[in-house]
């Protein structure tokens, strides 16, 4: 229950944290007084407290519940641009608002008891190998397949999510040993690789995609493939007769995230914050 809860923290932080910049972006005249905002700076503190509270969760919980909880970020979006900014909400978004929260609580209940995962050198450097191949394609998608540059970007934030998943956290108690288990340690490297490619092919979809179509195809490829590896390589389990359920709340949170990212409240937030 705590890591569900910092899993949940996770997707709040991501949420708000979009909001608060968008509205540093609206209180300032130009982007380098906007990245200079208390509001701007607020949100992204809520975006690192939230990277972290995720990183925390993925220590105990599977990959697909953490994912499938951090997608419920944009319903948070939906509902705080509608709060603080008087952004317009259809429908359908509040539909998949109420969608969203009804399917992370299954997904909530189905999740069974995690084992440790002890990686192996083929995964080390499986993920290792990933994140490097990954970096050369997503140079190649700004170059030549602009097209592609969100689902590499949601392939790399997954494989971020795998690699918090699989690290190994040192057993010493001082700070400077587990820095140095930390540094020697492949995963890490690979998460770093994941995380900034992840972080610059968003940024670049976004500048040549419209923001609804660019989020809604992160969110897919965030969601759903790591969720799939984390099952079949990393053995998340499921609670026994609960696999049905949460492969169709997984879904029904991927599609309802779809959805939430075609919605105002989320373009508004989205593309100011980027600004």
């Amino acid at each position: 229950m705590i890591a569900l809860a910092f899993a949940v923290a996770g997707a709040l932080g991501y949420g708000i944290g979009s909001i608060a910049q968008a509205a540093g972006a609206r209180r300032s005249r130009d982007t380098l007084r906007a990245l200079g905002h208390p509001l701007y700076l607020a949100g992204l503190a809520c975006d690192l407290l939230a990277w972290f509270a995720s990183l925390v969760a993925l220590r105990t919980l599977p990959v697909y519940q953490v994912q499938a909880v951090l997608a419920g970020s944009l319903a948070v979006t939906v509902v705080a641009a509608r709060l603080f900014l008087a952004a317009r909400i259809r429908p359908r978004d509040a539909a998949a608002v109420v969608v969203t929260i009804l399917a992370l609580a299954v997904v909530a209940a189905a999740a069974g008891p995690q084992d440790e995962v002890r990686p192996s050198a083929a995964l080390r450097w499986g993920l290792v190998a990933s994140a490097a191949v990954l970096a050369g394609g997503g140079w190649l998608a700004t170059r030549a397949l602009r097209p592609a540059a969100a689902a590499l970007a949601g392939l790399a934030y997954g494989g971020a999510a795998l690699c918090a998943r699989a690290l190994p956290v040192p057993a010493h108690r001082d700070v400077l040993a587990i820095a140095g288990s930390l540094l020697a340690e492949p995963l890490t490297w690979a998460l770093a690789v994941f995380g900034v490619t992840g972080t610059l092919l968003y940024a670049f979809a976004l500048q040549y995609g419209q923001v609804g179509p660019v989020t809604a195809v992160l969110w897919i490829t965030e969601v759903v493939v790591p969720s799939v590896v984390g099952v079949a390589v990393l053995h998340d389990t499921v609670r026994a007769g609960w696999a049905p359920a949460a492969v169709l709340a997984v879904l029904a949170t991927t599609a309802a995230a779809v959805v939430l990212a075609t919605a105002p409240a989320t373009a508004t937030a989205t593309v100011e914050s980027a600004e």
